[in-house]
């Protein structure tokens, strides 16, 4: 797949999920919660969506 998506999110945009909202029904996968706190980035395993940290965002722990 050589057209894969890169996301920036924001600490408000957690906990990060893919599909997002804004993914068309036909085309979404089922959801999986992604862990983007713990290095900055990650990638969807189902589509391959990559998502970014915005720098210098800030994520509490509850």
């Amino acid at each position: 797949m050589s057209n894969i998506n890169e996301i920036e999110v924001s600490a408000k945009d957690l906990p990060l999920h893919c599909p997002t909202a804004e993914v068309a029904l036909w085309s979404s996968h089922p959801r999986v919660f992604l862990d983007v706190a713990k290095t900055g980035h990650v990638a969807c395993p189902y589509c391959g969506t990559k998502y970014k940290l915005k720098a210098g965002e800030v994520v509490a722990h509850h």
